[in-house]
């Protein structure tokens, strides 16, 4: 029963239009009256601690990070980059898509501004050179969700503070799956653009390549020092991402020199409206959070999933199943903070490793960013690209199929995670 409230008041509320966040704020108070615990200070303070979390600091640095990177010239650089190596290819354009979302995908941690970035870059080239519009906006959006995976990534910030697990080893074990996904695309990629007829550009010279490197040397940088600083434990995670927004800035500012004071004042808007969303929905989930561990909610699904508790592998899929389902409906943040409080205690019971369960559960949510109806990367390039989502929808989905291959290869060979994190952490 408490579990049929809770879902039914945040559902019933998401249907009738409000916001998620008001939400989770009315499926807790729903809560709160179902066990006679209701008090405006229990939930006043629930949102105030919700928000007072230092790891949270990351997400408004990486955004800021993100958003400097798109203006100050760090974007063009790597897709430039990515352009002299692969571009003279067949499908070459729909490579450098990828290529150049793994190496934003170190510099942002963000899926939306990725994809705003290369849609902008790359879909006109893509068109011009002959690939359908649809199938190439399909492309860039299922490549731009690399960002949640590989680190830094904002989703792992998040699912860290709500898991209670290391951010650190959540950033390591991300590296070898999202370069999975990238290489499953790329395949996927090359089986679909075999049949089309473009013009292919011509291959760059090594000297071409030389200064497309050469240019490109400070943005690259950037990951190296995030992940050099992170694995010999130099900063934090947090510490991290302020360092990561400094660096854009300077290299923006002083070297590149394609940002002023007055350009930095609308990053500084654009991040702080972003930020200001996902923290607000941290907060309120906070709420949710503390009443599913009063009302007991994790062990009424541990009972609802005995069945699965003595096989991870079955336990894996069947929570995949349902976080697919849910995230066909329901953006990444939202899943995370509702969903986590709720699976977290039943992954431990099972035995199954959280940072290994963090990886999964990332994955499937950043999948779920291109799946209609909600898939927010898919509304980015649809609107960057002037397309319909419905033709979006249509051409994201050969490349949305190879990832979810690479994510249940994950699920039944858990070293493919767990192999490369202990190597990188020793």
């Amino acid at each position: 029963m408490t579990v049929l409230i809770f879902v039914g008041a945040l559902l019933g509320a998401m249907a009738i239009g409000i916001p998620i966040a008001y939400a989770l704020l009315f499926s807790g108070l729903a809560l709160m009256l179902h066990l006679d615990l209701f008090d405006a200070q229990i939930l006043a303070q629930n949102v105030i601690n919700g928000a007072d979390s230092f790891p949270l600091l990351a997400v408004p640095f990486f955004m800021l990070a993100g958003e400097i990177m798109n203006v100050g010239g760090l974007s063009k650089r790597i897709v430039n980059l990515a352009i002299t190596l692969v571009g003279h290819l067949r499908g070459g354009l729909g490579f450098v898509a990828i290529l150049a979302a793994c190496l934003m995908a170190a510099l942002s941690g963000s899926a939306v501004a990725d994809a705003a970035a290369l849609a902008t870059l790359l879909l006109p080239m893509m068109v011009k050179a002959g690939h359908d519009k649809a199938r190439a906006g399909g492309l860039i959006a299922s490549a731009s969700i690399i960002a949640p995976i590989i680190p830094p990534s904002i989703g792992f910030v998040v699912f860290g503070v709500a898991a209670n697990v290391s951010i650190g080893k959540l950033f390591m074990a991300g590296i070898a799956p999202g370069l999975l996904m990238g290489i499953a695309i790329a395949t996927a990629w090359w089986l679909v653009s075999s049949r089309e007829k473009v013009e292919l550009p011509a291959a760059s010279t090594w000297r071409e390549k030389w200064i497309a490197l050469r240019e490109s040397l400070w943005a690259l940088g950037l990951p190296v020092i995030v992940l050099f600083g992170l694995k010999f434990g130099i900063f934090t995670p947090t510490e991290a991402a302020v360092v990561a927004a400094v660096y854009a800035f300077l290299v923006s500012s002083l070297v590149y020199r394609e940002i002023n004071l007055r350009q930095m004042y609308h990053v500084f808007v654009s991040a702080s409206k972003i930020t200001a969303v996902i923290m607000f929905l941290v907060a309120a989930s906070m709420v949710s959070a503390w009443l599913i561990t009063v009302a007991d909610i994790p062990d009424q699904v541990i009972a609802l999933l005995q069945p699965f508790m003595d096989n991870p592998t079955l336990l894996l899929i069947a929570i995949m199943v349902l976080v697919m389902v849910v995230g066909t409906a329901m953006d990444m943040m939202p899943t995370i903070l509702i969903l986590t409080p709720v699976l977290m205690p039943v992954v431990r019971e099972a035995g199954i490793d959280p940072i290994y369960f963090g990886v999964l559960f990332i994955m499937n949510n950043a999948i779920g960013l291109v799946t209609p109806p909600v898939g927010s990367v898919l509304n980015v390039v649809a609107g960057v690209g002037k397309m319909r989502l419905d033709d979006v929808a249509k051409g994201v989905l050969p490349f949305m199929i190879a990832q979810f291959i690479v994510m249940f290869l994950l699920v039944l060979f858990p070293s493919l995670v767990m192999v490369p994190l202990n190597f990188l952490t020793k």
